[in-house]
């Protein structure tokens, strides 16, 4: 009786780890596209108002980079699970 319990638990784990595997990638690569988006707007004033001053260039810097940052990850998330997906 265990060993079929055994059995029957390598057949099913792994056919429910990939699935939930994949929709994980892509729930957070959602999430850290929104954060990479939602900054935007801020940006663009940022960038709208800029008159060449220290703390312009850093706003302007800091938003950049943090914008990057998050859309790399999320555009990174979403190819991962498409990897999970095609193996």
């Amino acid at each position: 009786m265990i060993s079929q319990v055994k059995q029957l638990l390598r057949h099913v784990v792994p056919s429910v780890i990939k699935p939930v595997r994949v929709l994980w990638n892509e729930m957070i690569g959602f999430i850290f596209l929104l954060l990479g988006l939602v900054p935007l707007p801020s940006a663009y004033k940022a960038y709208r108002d800029f008159e060449g001053g220290k703390e312009g260039v850093f706003r302007l810097v800091l938003t950049a980079c943090f914008c990057g940052v998050m859309l790399y990850f999320g555009i990174a998330s979403f190819l991962r699970a498409r990897k999970i997906s095609r193996t």
